[in-house]
């Protein structure tokens, strides 16, 4: 019986455990190294909800020259950054808030867009003028109207009244730091005096040029100098 018992015993024991064979080291391994991919940098999208901006409301006055100037809150308006931003191309893309105002008489609009960086100006507006003012209701998609101009201290793409608009009609836009404006009116002293009150560009300082006496006082030391000792 004992004798069966061990027998049987060690039938069912295990046979001998094969040793694990070491993990190979790294310039064995055929494994491929994982390559890192290049990071991009997203490009930038358009903005359709516009959250309230109260800083840049309260850039608009609430009067110019006697004429009250309407600044709604941005629930009675359903225009949004990536609205106005398609006019604007490459430009638009930055915009991140809108806020429109206005005035019933005389009639004009105004559309102040801020941007995130890197900011643009106004010359960079150029490519964009036409669409600015298909926006604005002016008929045609033309360039040539619009001319770069000094308003108020500052350079501003204008173009005058279309054959399809109110008599004096004008359209501005410009850009000032992370700011961009789009107006159209039809009287353009109102017009000037709300841009005079906006943020703009400044216009680009001069190089000095030498005065007369300081151009007279070198060419005597000049002479001095040539004439015999």
């Amino acid at each position: 019986m004992a004798a069966a018992l061990a027998c049987s015993l060690a039938a069912c024991a295990p046979g001998p455990v094969s040793p694990t064979p070491p993990p190979s080291s790294g310039q064995n391994s055929s494994a491929p190294t994982p390559i890192a991919s290049p990071t991009t940098t997203p490009a930038p999208t358009p903005v359709y909800t516009n959250p309230a901006d109260p800083e840049l409301a309260a850039l608009i006055p609430a009067q110019v020259g006697g004429v009250a100037i309407s600044v709604p809150p941005v629930a009675e308006f359903s225009v949004t950054p990536g609205d106005i931003g398609e006019v604007y191309g490459e430009i638009g893309l930055r915009f991140v808030a809108l806020q429109v105002a206005y005035v019933e008489q005389p009639r004009l609009s105004l559309y102040a867009m801020r941007m995130g960086s890197p900011f643009a100006t106004t010359r960079e507006l150029e490519p964009y003028l036409a669409a600015a003012g298909q926006y604005v209701g002016i008929a045609g998609l033309h360039r040539e109207p619009w001319k770069l101009v000094e308003v108020a201290d500052r350079l501003v793409w204008a173009r005058p009244e279309d054959d399809a608009t109110v008599a004096g009609t004008m359209v501005y836009t410009w850009a000032a730091d992370e700011y961009v404006f789009l107006l159209i009116g039809v009287d353009d002293a109102l017009n000037r005096a709300l841009m005079a009150a906006l943020p703009g560009e400044p216009l680009p300082t001069p190089t000095p040029r030498p005065s007369r006496s300081s151009a007279a006082s070198g060419s005597e030391e000049a002479s001095e100098s040539a004439a015999p000792s």
